[in-house]
């Protein structure tokens, strides 16, 4: 059962960086990240995967927007996989591409042989189809704090995204219990996060 975010219980505590550096913390984490050994990254991403399915099994029947793995962050593919194999009216798997720097990003759907390119980031995505409005957002985290609030690399895409759709899509943060962090200072432009998934649970913010 999904649980409120347990005080404490973090790895980093942004008090131990300069006052509202950012760009510390979020170098600070992703190396962590990548630290983590091969088999500890496959074994929590696939916990992580199998919590996001029992959790959520509603999220087979919708239009879906993950993230391509980069820098060690879970690998959420097989379950998308799993849900598209299944076949459910509604559902479709679908890639981000940046279209402009400023600007909010666009969705196409992805499936397993589809011709790929890479965008301005060299991030993979679909070379062609379709731009579709994403119902659920799997977002990976760079940090994160128990009141919702996330860290990613900067770029404010995710933000400008669940701002500009209406209905909001359903914000699930995706990350590892080591990018936990004390507390994060929201930025006027932060979107936070309705639900966080780890290794360890599903978790509520505590606002």
């Amino acid at each position: 059962m999904p649980i409120e975010f347990a005080p404490g219980g973090y790895e980093v505590d942004p008090g131990d960086l300069p006052a509202g550096n950012r760009e510390a913390l979020r170098r600070l984490l992703i190396d962590r990240r990548k630290a983590l050994p091969a088999s500890d990254w496959a074994r929590q991403s696939a916990t992580i995967r199998a919590r996001i399915g029992e959790a959520f099994p509603r999220f087979a029947h919708l239009r879906v927007g993950f993230c391509w793995p980069i820098r060690q962050e879970p690998d959420l593919r097989p379950l998308l996989l799993t849900w598209l194999e299944a076949g459910h009216d509604g559902f479709a798997p679908l890639l981000p591409l940046v279209v402009e720097d400023c600007g909010p990003l666009a969705f196409r759907v992805w499936t397993p042989g589809a011709p790929m390119s890479t965008d301005r980031h060299g991030i993979p995505t679909p070379a062609s189809g379709a731009l579709l409005t994403p119902e659920v957002l799997l977002i990976p985290v760079n940090a994160f704090d128990a009141a919702g609030n996330r860290i990613g690399y900067g770029g404010g895409y995710f933000d400008r995204t669940l701002a500009s759709l209406s209905p909001r899509p359903f914000a699930v943060g995706v990350g590892f219990e080591l990018n936990r962090v004390a507390a994060i200072a929201r930025e006027a432009h932060d979107q936070p996060l309705d639900v966080m998934v780890t290794e360890a649970g599903v978790f509520w913010p505590v606002r």
